[in-house]
């Protein structure tokens, strides 16, 4: 069989049909990101492959670097100095060992889909391989735009803090007929968050300054991103984004709370239960405000963060040394923020992400308690980082579907800040079609080819398109121009 061929990943008749009669071609919506709006803006070309696929200044992408450390490149080679090319061939070397890995699949996945390039990347084929890659990244077709526009995205929901002034989001806006496509900020309140920080106290004032909002207090701080919510929603913003790499229900008073944010302004030591008070009650108000703003508020948790100590000061987080966490009573503490809430009438729509896939059947079940109110308001999550995988994707698919209603899954997300990311939404879409097709061969869904195919093109696409309302007065597809291969807004 062909690498990533025709019928990659699709090992029955059924999938196959899903796939290319009704999956293949839907458009996406890239509802979480880490595209940078200033590099989609700005529109230029990448100089060469490293800078587009391994890394780019301070940015890059951590799940290759991974790889590449553990065949033993020098980390001059992967987030150094060293010559663009030289890195190149550091990557050929370590991918072509890579087999079974899911980024092997992606590599090959993107250089075939991008580049025309079909054969395997090694050491051995990589100068021609950067030569052809190289010629057509200087082309009109290879602009951050056009490889959005021709993945036939129709929303990209970019990560944003909320001191942001969406500077480029406004810029953008102004191009969204030109462009064929949308980009939207979603925020991520990451900086109030990890109120450990030594930069906390500097972030308050930038967020005072931002929102017009004087803070002296803790309910400041919440008066300050209600006017934020208020701004990123006029900008087009319907989600948060809230990373948890632990959490601990425990509550607090006023008194108590301002008393933790003066500690934590000044650098003073805090108290691991002054700690869960303050997320504690962040998160409840900030769950109000998702409400509030009709938002959706997605959570990921359970990670253990930048925990080799010496790389971490040496290059910084977000470089390769995070890990899946396994904080057992995960489950428990949300489940005791949930009652609170709906208690309130102030849960929003959720999507709920765990790194480890022992609290996928908890959190599903979890959910399916606090369902009322609309269509699968609360959602599982696709399988995310190191459980985007075909195995992963499919767990989480089978876990879905026998918890809840997979026909009204939100599907894929690319998580990533690479423009070459796309792939991972067929990726996604032939596990999906492939796993449903199992059923069809089981005798555990009918061999009816419509049916099955609107459930594949819900969760592809239309799902997404009604749950997050990123379009409240057009409806895309009227708007796709396919002559222009774009979208006419």
């Amino acid at each position: 069989m062909t690498l990533v061929g025709k019928d990659f990943l699709l090992t029955n008749e059924w999938g196959k049909k899903l796939f290319f009669d009704y999956a293949k071609d839907m458009p996406i919506i890239d509802y979480h990101c880490h595209l940078v709006p200033k590099e989609i803006y700005e529109n230029k070309n990448y100089k060469n492959i490293t800078r587009l696929w391994l890394n780019d200044g301070t940015y890059g992408d951590h799940y290759k670097w991974r790889l590449e450390r553990a065949n033993g490149v020098p980390e001059e080679l992967i987030t150094g100095d060293a010559d663009d090319y030289e890195k190149f061939l550091a990557w050929a070397g370590t991918i072509e060992k890579a087999v079974g890995n899911p980024v092997y699949e992606w590599t090959h996945l993107e250089l075939r889909r991008f580049f025309g390039i079909d054969e395997p990347l090694t050491r051995k084929n990589a100068p021609e391989v950067w030569k052809k890659a190289n010629a057509l990244l200087q082309t009109d077709d290879f602009k951050p735009r056009n490889l959005i526009k021709l993945s036939h995205v129709v929303a990209v929901c970019t990560t944003d803090d909320p001191a942001s002034d969406l500077h480029y989001h406004k810029l953008l806006k102004k191009d969204e007929r030109e462009n064929g496509f949308r980009t939207l900020p979603a925020m991520r309140p990451d900086n109030l968050i990890y109120i450990d920080k030594p930069t906390y106290g500097q972030y308050l004032n930038e967020l005072a300054t931002v929102s017009g909002v004087k803070i002296n207090s803790f309910k400041d701080i919440i008066k300050a991103m209600d006017q934020r919510f208020g701004y990123f929603n006029e900008m087009g913003a319907r989600l948060s984004d809230h990373s948890l790499s632990t959490y601990h229900f425990v509550e607090a008073t006023d008194d108590e709370l301002d008393s933790i944010v003066n500690k934590a302004i000044n650098n003073e030591q805090l108290t691991d239960h002054e700690r869960d008070q303050y997320l504690t009650m962040l998160v409840e108000n900030l769950m109000k405000l998702n409400k509030k703003y009709n938002w959706t508020m997605q959570f990921h948790n359970n990670v253990l963060r930048s925990i080799n100590h010496p790389m971490f000061d040496q290059i910084g987080p977000d470089t390769g040394f995070d890990a899946m966490g396994t904080q057992p009573d995960m489950v428990a503490e949300i489940q005791k923020l949930f009652t609170k809430m709906k208690d309130e009438d102030s849960l929003p729509k959720i999507i709920f992400y765990s790194l480890n896939p022992n609290d996928w059947l908890q959190l599903v079940t979890l959910m399916g308690c606090f369902q009322e109110g609309g269509k699968q308001r609360m959602q599982l999550g696709a399988a995310w980082w190191f459980n985007d995988t075909a195995e992963g994707m499919q767990q989480q698919l089978r876990t879905f579907a026998q918890q809840s209603l997979l026909s009204n899954f939100v599907g894929m997300l690319t998580d990533s800040r690479s423009f070459l990311s796309y792939p991972r939404h067929e990726y996604f879409r032939r596990v999906l079609c492939n796993f449903i097709g199992s059923l069809v061969e089981q005798g555990r869904a009918p061999e009816d080819k419509e049916y099955l195919g609107k459930i594949v093109q819900d969760i592809s696409y239309n799902n997404a398109l009604n749950y997050f309302n990123f379009f409240p007065d057009e409806e895309p597809s009227d708007l796709f121009d396919k002559h222009e291969n774009k979208f006419q807004f």
